[in-house]
């Protein structure tokens, strides 16, 4: 990454350079794109500050080029971008017709 073996030490703003993008997930299924960024970091703090021209994008647009990036992220992914599995009843599911709905409703409008 080229970075400074003094700034990595100190983990004090440490500057990382040569990042060629920066693509942050959002929940409603876009992304928001950096080409290029400008991205410092402090390390034992956990926090990165990332400037530059960011892009929003759906997250189509970007397929398949960060399909790599995805990979075994689906549990990290926000729940609108989950996919949704689809519940199917089974035939045992169904409950068995008991009454004769004809009858009753005779029975009603009396």
């Amino acid at each position: 990454l080229g970075i400074p073996k003094r700034s990595i030490s100190s983990g004090i703003n440490a500057e990382y350079g040569g990042i060629e993008e920066v693509n942050i997930f959002r929940e409603d299924g876009s992304v928001i794109h950096f080409s290029n960024p400008k991205v410092q970091a402090t390390v034992q703090a956990n926090t990165f500050a990332i400037s530059g021209n960011p892009e929003t994008k759906q997250i189509s647009e970007m397929l398949p080029g960060i399909l790599h990036q995805l990979v075994g992220l689906s549990s990290a992914l926000p729940k609108t971008m989950k996919p949704q599995e689809e519940a199917i009843p089974e035939e045992d599911e169904v409950p068995a017709l008991v009454e004769d709905f004809d009858e009753a409703s005779k029975n009603e409008a009396v």
